[in-house]
């Protein structure tokens, strides 16, 4: 999917349209003198960012830190200081 870009006066102009668009989810790219000036995007966007990145991200990132057996490595470490 290909993002709308507009000018600032052109998305002034718009608006309306723009933020209907933005309801539908469709995203728009304000631009001016041609570099990127802001977004307008639907409001899930936004929201979403808020509740900052999840942990499932970090899913896979540590294969083989624990060695084998993670949870043996974890029991260890838990009795290490009995």
């Amino acid at each position: 999917m290909s993002i709308k870009r507009s000018g600032v006066e052109d998305a002034r102009k718009n608006l309306p349209a723009l933020l209907e668009q933005a309801s539908r989810g469709v995203p728009s790219l304000v631009t001016k003198h041609g570099r990127v000036y802001a977004a307008i995007v639907p409001a899930h966007y936004v929201q979403q960012r808020r509740r900052g990145p999840s942990i499932l991200a970090l899913r896979g990132t540590g294969k083989g830190l624990w060695g084998r057996s993670a949870r043996k490595a974890i029991e260890e470490l838990r009795t290490e200081w009995d």
